[in-house]
C-alpha cells in the first residue's frame, strides 16, 4: 500500500465496503458521541468520515487529535446505516473504521477557524492564507478558477489562436495607470517597468505575422485598490488579430464568452446574443457605460415637459443654459411616499441636495400624480411624463436635472437604487453586452487639454480624414467593451495601424512625434514596414471568475491577494531592503518626513 493513501477523501463509495484503505488528509473536525470518537477526513478532492471506538489501539492517539492536524488514517470502509446516510457528501454512503493513525503534522491553536467559515477579521485571513484557502468555499472558488482558464484556454485553442508569452521586464510608457518600476543594476539610473498590458507586444506580434495571439497574462498597475479591481497585478484574457474589422472581433470573441458562462453559470440564463450598444446610448439609458441589464430600468429625456412649467427650478436651469436636461428614473411599484422619501434620503446622503420625485395613485376612478412636483408642472404635464414613461398606479419616477456630464453618474447611481431597493433586478441572469462607438478623445480638466478616453492605439472613425475633419471631443473610435451584471469584463479596439495616423492622434493629444518615438519606438518603427490592419480585446479573468462563483469580492477568487493597502499581509511585502541592494542598484532613499 502506498505510504500515505490508497485512496482520496472524496473517492470512496458503496462499491468499496469490506475493503481496507488509507486516507490521509486534514481534520476538518472531532465530534465525541458517547464513547464513539468521529473524525471527518478532508483533503483536495472532499471529506470522509471516520470513526473510531475505545477497543480499537488507536483510540488513545485519536483522542489527542484537533482540527487541522495533518493525519493518516489506515481503516475499514463500512456501509452507514440508513438513517446516517450523508446525501450533501460525496462519500455519505460509507465511513472508515479506523485500524490505525499517524500524525503527519500537528497544529497549533488555530489564528482562525476553518470549520464553518464564520466571518473573521481580513487581516488575519490574509496573514494566515495558507489556513482561509482550506476554507471550503474559498478552496472551491480557487479550483473553479483553474476550472475556468482551462476552458478560455481550450476554446481560444479551438478557434485556432496561437498562445505566446510576452516580456515582464519592458519599458514604461504613459498608459492611463502608473508603472511598477524595476531599477536596472548594470545601468544605472535607468528603469524596467512590468506591463500594464502587454499591448505593444501583441501589437508587435501581428507586425510579425502570426495572425491569431492570445495569453493568460500577468499584468500589473500601481492603482488603488477597490473591490472589483486587486493592487498590484491581475490576470487577463489577451487577444490579437490581423485583418479583421470590429465586426470580426467582436463576432470571434463573443461566442467563446457566452460558452465560458454558460459552461460555468449552474443553472443561469446567459444572454445569446449581446446586444450592442453605443456609448452615448448606455449613458443616456443606464447613466453608465457599463450598465447591469438585469436592471429593466431605461432613463428617458423629459426636459420638454419641464421648460417653461411652475416648477422653477427646473424651468429657470433650462433658460438659463442650453446643456440642461431633465432624466426620468421611472420606479415601478415604487409609488409610495415613504420609498420616495427613501430615496429622497439616500439622494442627499451622496451629496445631491435632493431627488426629486411624481408617484401615482387612484383618486376615485381617476389616476393622478402626486408629491410637489406633480403639484408644480400641473395635471396636463404630469400625465404626459406619465404617458411617455409608460407609467401606472402604484408607479413613481424620479428626476435629475442639470448638464448631462455632470450628473449622469449620480442618475445611474439611482437607476441601480431604484432597482436594487424594488427587486426589480433578475439575480438568476448572466446579461452580457458590448458597448460600442466609444469617444476617441475627453477633456482632461485638471491639465486643461484633450486627451486619450480610452486606448491611445485605437483606430478613431474615418482615420487621418476623421481626424483632420471631426472635432475631437466628437470624434467616435473603433473601441468597445463586453459587460456583464454592470462590470466591465473586456475591452478592446481596432488599432491604428498607419504611421501618419498615429501622429496625428498623439499630435492632437499633445504628444509629439519625439515622445512617440521615445516611448513607443519599437512599434512605431514596427508600423513603418508593412504593417497589417489588426485588432483585439482584453478580457478581466478575475472578474469573469467573480461572477461566476458569485462572489462579492476579487480577494474571493485569488490566491495570494494583497489588502486594501497594497500589502501583502502573509509574505511582509512591500518591505525594506539592506542598504547593499541599494547601493547595487545606485538607489539612495529620500523618504517623506514622517
Amino acid at each position: 500500500m502506498h505510504r500515505y493513501r490508497s485512496h482520496t477523501c472524496g473517492e470512496l463509495r458503496d462499491t468499496h465496503v469490506g475493503e481496507t484503505v488509507r486516507l490521509s488528509g486534514w481534520v476538518h473536525r472531532v465530534r465525541d458521541h458517547g464513547g464513539l470518537l468521529f473524525i471527518d477526513l478532508r483533503d483536495n478532492y472532499g471529506m470522509t468520515q471516520c470513526v473510531v471506538d475505545p477497543d480499537s489501539d488507536a483510540f488513545k492517539l485519536a483522542e489527542t487529535v484537533r482540527a487541522e492536524w495533518c493525519l493518516r488514517i489506515d481503516g475499514e470502509v463500512k456501509r452507514r446505516s440508513d438513517e446516517t446516510v450523508n446525501d450533501s457528501l460525496d462519500t455519505g454512503q460509507i465511513e472508515v473504521f479506523i485500524r490505525g493513525i499517524e500524525v503527519l503534522g500537528s497544529s497549533l491553536e488555530l489564528p482562525l477557524p476553518v470549520f464553518g467559515e464564520p466571518e473573521y477579521p481580513e487581516d488575519i485571513r490574509l496573514k494566515y492564507r495558507f489556513l482561509d484557502l482550506r476554507r471550503e468555499t474559498l478552496h472551491a472558488n480557487l479550483l473553479k478558477r483553474t476550472q475556468i482558464i482551462n476552458s478560455m484556454r481550450r476554446r481560444m485553442n479551438e478557434a485556432e489562436f496561437n498562445e505566446f508569452q510576452t516580456p515582464i521586464l519592458t519599458a514604461s510608457s504613459p498608459e492611463g495607470a502608473r508603472d511598477f518600476l524595476v531599477p536596472s543594476r548594470i545601468h544605472p539610473g535607468k528603469f524596467y517597468a512590468l506591463p500594464q498590458a502587454p499591448q505593444q507586444f501583441k501589437q508587435l506580434l501581428m507586425m510579425s505575422g502570426f495572425d491569431r495571439y492570445f495569453q493568460i497574462a500577468p499584468c500589473f498597475r500601481d492603482e488603488d485598490p477597490r473591490a472589483d479591481r486587486l493592487p498590484g497585478e491581475f490576470y487577463q484574457l489577451d487577444v490579437e488579430m490581423s485583418f479583421v474589422t470590429q465586426e470580426d472581433v467582436l463576432t470571434t470573441m463573443e461566442p467563446i464568452i457566452r460558452g465560458v458562462f454558460e459552461e460555468f453559470a449552474d443553472g443561469k440564463v446567459v444572454t445569446q446574443e449581446f446586444p450592442r450598444i453605443p456609448y452615448n446610448e448606455a449613458i443616456r439609458k443606464y447613466g453608465s457605460d457599463k450598465p447591469d441589464l438585469r436592471n429593466p430600468i431605461e432613463m428617458q429625456e423629459v426636459t420638454e415637459h419641464f421648460a417653461g412649467s411652475g416648477f422653477k427650478v427646473f424651468a429657470r436651469m433650462i433658460e438659463s443654459d442650453p446643456k440642461v436636461q431633465v432624466w426620468a428614473i421611472p420606479a415601478p411599484k415604487g409609488g409610495s411616499r415613504a420609498f420616495c422619501d427613501r430615496m429622497n434620503a439616500w439622494a442627499q446622503s451622496e451629496g445631491q441636495p435632493g431627488l426629486g420625485y411624481i408617484f401615482f395613485r387612484k383618486e376615485g376612478d381617476t389616476l393622478e400624480g402626486a408629491g410637489p412636483i406633480a403639484k408644480n408642472i400641473g395635471p396636463e404635464r404630469t400625465e404626459a411624463v406619465r404617458t411617455q414613461l409608460g407609467l401606472d398606479e402604484g408607479d413613481a419616477v424620479f428626476f435629475a436635472a442639470g448638464d448631462p456630464k455632470k450628473f449622469a453618474d449620480f442618475a445611474g447611481k439611482a437607476r441601480t437604487r431604484v432597482g436594487e431597493e424594488l427587486e426589480l433586478i433578475d439575480e438568476d441572469r448572466f446579461a452580457l453586452c458590448w458597448i460600442v462607438d466609444f469617444p476617441m478623445y475627453e477633456w482632461d480638466e485638471d491639465n486643461k487639454k484633450v486627451d486619450f478616453s480610452h486606448n491611445p492605439f485605437s483606430m478613431p472613425a474615418g482615420g487621418l480624414e476623421g481626424l483632420n475633419s471631426t472635432d475631437p471631443l466628437e470624434l467616435k473610435a473603433y473601441q468597445y467593451d463586453v459587460v456583464c451584471n454592470g462590470f466591465e469584463i473586456g475591452s478592446g479596439a481596432i488599432r491604428n495601424h498607419q504611421v501618419e495616423v498615429m501622429k496625428k492622434a498623439f499630435e492632437i493629444a499633445g504628444y509629439d512625434e519625439s515622445l512617440l518615438e521615445e516611448k513607443f519606438g519599437g512599434m512605431y518603427r514596427a508600423f513603418q514596414y508593412g504593417a497589417p490592419p489588426h485588432g483585439g480585446m482584453a478580457a478581466g479573468i478575475d472578474r469573469i471568475i467573480m461572477l461566476l462563483v458569485g462572489a462579492k469580492n476579487l480577494r474571493e477568487v485569488t490566491l495570494f491577494p494583497m489588502n486594501q493597502q497594497a500589502q501583502d499581509l502573509l509574505m511582509g511585502a512591500p518591505s525594506e531592503v539592506f542598504p547593499a541592494q541599494l547601493r547595487d542598484l545606485h538607489i539612495r532613499l529620500n523618504l517623506p518626513e514622517a
